[in-house]
């Protein structure tokens, strides 16, 4: 049995139908469109599926789309600028190569605001700590922590949240 229900994604109200056992990685991507939150293991293991819920680092996969009413959620695609820059932590990850495949960053991305939210000047163990739910097969972790250190000082220095 359906119901309809509001999310606030990205600072936008969608009402969906949904059933009260539907995933908000589900709701997210095949009923509001945004592909940029992606679903690897559908299981809570590989972090791909990583979205903010007031401000918290989430797996949208483990999330009942119903749950999340009255929540802000924020996906990668509510980080950047609406002017379309990229949000420091997105530029840092391009410009330090810390994407390859692609696949594990928008989680990567989300798990490294919550963590640059909550602790604007982390040291390089808190960010390994702050990112260890999100897998990745391709980069090593090495250039994606040195994205996260570079961010924080950016982050810092130009007073953005």
């Amino acid at each position: 049995m359906k119901q309809l229900i509001a999310l606030d994604i990205n600072d936008q109200i969608y009402e969906v139908p949904v059933d009260p056992w539907d995933l908000l990685s589900d709701v997210i991507r095949k009923k509001v469109r945004l592909t940029g939150t992606k679903k690897g293991c559908e299981q809570g293991d590989c972090g791909a599926c990583t979205v903010l819920i007031n401000g918290q680092a989430v797996l949208s996969c483990l999330t009942l789309a119903i749950a999340c009413q009255g929540k802000k959620i924020t996906t990668i695609e509510g980080l950047a600028e609406q002017d379309g820059r990229l949000h420091p932590i997105q530029q840092s990850f391009v410009d330090y190569g810390a994407v390859q495949c692609g696949f594990c960053t928008s989680g990567m991305i989300l798990s490294s605001k919550a963590l640059l939210d909550s602790n604007p000047k982390p040291g390089r163990e808190e960010i390994k700590r702050a990112l260890s739910g999100n897998l990745c097969r391709c980069t090593g972790y090495k250039k994606i922590i040195e994205a996260v250190e570079v961010a924080s000082e950016t982050m810092s220095k130009e007073g953005v949240k």
